[in-house]
This record gives C-alpha cells, structure tokens and sequence, in this order.
C-alpha cells in the first residue's frame, strides 16, 4: 500500500487542483507515525495560513527522502517536471551570483512540496518580485546550553517593549523547537544590510536591558547560558523555519504563531501537525493581519548610527559570507592571537 500514489484535492484561489501523492504510507516521523499523505493533508488543512506567511517569497524546500531520521538536503531552485502552478523568481546570494529561486504562491504549490519529501520551509524575508529588500525585521531568540524555552519568554516580551518604543509592531510565534521567532512588518525600502543593522540596534538595546539574561556574542564560547540573539538570520539568504511549517523533529512540532497573551506558559511541544488544524479552527491565525499596517526601521538605524559613534561597530557575518567591511575577525576569540592583527583587527601574516 505504501507504494500506491493518492490523488489528493488541494482547495486554492485558482479552483481546485489534485495533487498526486506518491507512497502516500512512507512514515516521516516515526513516533508519532505520521506518514507522507498525513504532511499533505496537514498541509491542505492549513494552506491559508501556511501560504498567507510563506508564499510570494523566496523559499528553500528542507527535504528528508527517508523521513526525518535519514538523510536531508535542501532545494532552492524548482526541479524538472514541477507543475505550472509552482514558480520561481531570480534572486542574489551574498556570493553576487543571481540564481531562480522557489516561490510558492497557493496551497497546491504546498502540497506538490511536500510530494517531494519537504518537511521545513524556509521562507526568504522578502516578497518575490522585490527580493532585496525585506518586508519582515526577524529575531531569532536561541537559547543556549543551560537554558530553555521558558528562558525566551522575557526575553521576547521586552524585544517587543524595544520594538514598540522604535515604532514597531511585533509578532510572535514558537520556533517549533527551542527558541521563539520575533517578528515585525516593515516597509520594503532598504535592502539586507540595512535590515541587519536594525537588528543587531535592538538586539544590542535588548541585551543593555537584560545583560544577565541574553548577549548578541557570536562565538559560543562567550554566551554562556544565556539566550542568543541571532542577528545573523537577518541576512542575504538566512532564513528560519516559517510560520506553520512543521520541523524535523520526533514529535512532529510545527513553528506556531501565537498571540502576546498565549507566550506566557506556552507550552511549544503542544504544536504539532496533529493539533494545528484544530487550533486554526477554534483560535484563529494570530498573523493574519501581520502586514496591515508595516513600520520602518528608521528609528533603529538611527540607534545603529548612535552605537557606532559610541565605539560599537559591526559584528561577525557567518563564516560562508565574503569579508564585509568593518567586520571584526572571524576567529574565535580564545584562538586569536594580538601578534598577528594589527589596530584594525586585520590579519597581518
């Protein structure tokens, strides 16, 4: 049986389409037994939601043939034989290089993903047709060894104390692991660099606020047990799982978006596949209206602009990203030697 494709009915703003699903009965994740047709139909059920907070975007496609306990890679590009209704849009890495990137842009497209073994979704911050400038300032709230969720939680509410007092409304939801995803809309006027140094204003007015409680240090060995402000996703082609997308994980946790009132003693591993159907029904999307009324990042940038002239430059990029300017070494601060680097923390030898 688990070999005979279904053809599966996926409601969308074009009219019906089926969608086949081939061995339909492969378990993804085992504990829970959830198969290939249960992640299609989870899909299905939450295609609004799901495409309301993913679609029109660049998306990478984190794809698990073997079910979540095998082997993964990710697909950014739509492949041979993808269906008409699924579309991609030239987008630029931080290597320069243009390439097409997937778009999704109805639950069908969805469905057809998960066809194709998808179990994360990786949206950009970006709509499709102006992909270098974001639409979304996104904070990633990582804790670290030592601490936990519920270590996020006022982490995340001061976050949106900061962002409120810099003209922003912000939004939340559960990583669908560990950690808490703080957003809020902006105007797509200033392309990623800009956006990052937004970030990295409120997350370092944030640590000022809770120093013993969260840092902005990029290198491991200087956090501590404290939550992580993640500053990095908010660059070129650095995404994190997106709203309603499942995670590869045992229990089949979904990323959820949550109302301000519903953080406190949230419980994360009560989002799954298997209850967020019910809970769209019953609660609602607490993002449906994200994008009403967008900010900007002007008043961050001008806190950029006061660190900076305090002594507070740019921090570390990730290691795959070309040396940008003012960049501090990306050498981990126990292994660096002062010998070999002169006044501006540039190798010399």
């Amino acid at each position: 049986m688990a070999n005979d494709a279904v053809l599966l009915a996926v409601p969308g703003p074009n009219g019906e389409r089926e969608v086949r699903i081939s061995s339909p009965g492969r378990v993804l994740w085992s504990e829970p037994g959830i198969t290939k047709l249960d992640l299609a139909r989870y899909l299905v059920e939450v295609g609004d939601a799901f495409i309301r907070a993913n679609g029109d975007r660049p998306v990478s496609l984190q794809r698990f043939p073997g079910g979540i306990d095998g082997e993964q890679f990710f697909s950014k590009n739509p492949p041979k034989g993808a269906p008409d209704f699924v579309r991609s849009v030239p987008v630029v890495y931080p290597s320069a290089r243009s390439h097409p990137q997937l778009v999704l842009d109805e639950p069908a497209a969805a469905v057809w993903a998960a066809q194709m073994n998808t179990i994360v979704f990786h949206p950009w911050p970006s709509r499709a047709e102006n992909s270098d400038n974001p639409d979304q300032l996104r904070i990633d709230l990582d804790p670290q060894p030592g601490t936990d969720f519920g270590d996020a939680v006022p982490a995340a509410f001061e976050l949106r104390s900061v962002l409120e007092e810099a003209g922003l409304t912000a939004f939340v939801k559960t990583s669908g692991n560990r950690g808490i995803h703080v957003f809020a809309p902006i105007e797509p006027t200033r392309e990623f660099l800009d956006v990052r140094h937004a970030v990295i204003a409120a997350a370092r007015e944030l640590e000022r606020r809770m120093p013993e409680k969260v840092t902005t240090n990029w290198w491991k060995e200087e956090r501590g047990s404290r939550i992580f402000v993640d500053y990095n996703q908010a660059n070129r082609d650095r995404t994190i799982a997106g709203a309603y997308s499942p995670r590869a994980l045992p229990h089949a946790p979904v990323s959820c978006p949550l109302g301000w009132d519903e953080l406190d003693g949230a419980d994360p591993t009560a989002f799954t596949i298997l209850t967020l159907p019910e809970r769209l029904r019953t609660v609602g999307d607490p993002w449906e209206h994200m994008h009403d009324k967008p900010g900007t990042t002007d008043v961050l940038l001008e806190w950029w602009e006061k660190d900076l002239s305090n002594g507070l430059g740019e921090l570390p990029f990730p290691p795959d990203f070309p040396k940008m300017p003012g960049e501090p070494p990306r050498v981990q601060p126990s292994k660096k030697n002062a010998d070999n680097w002169d006044g501006d923390d540039k190798k010399t030898t």
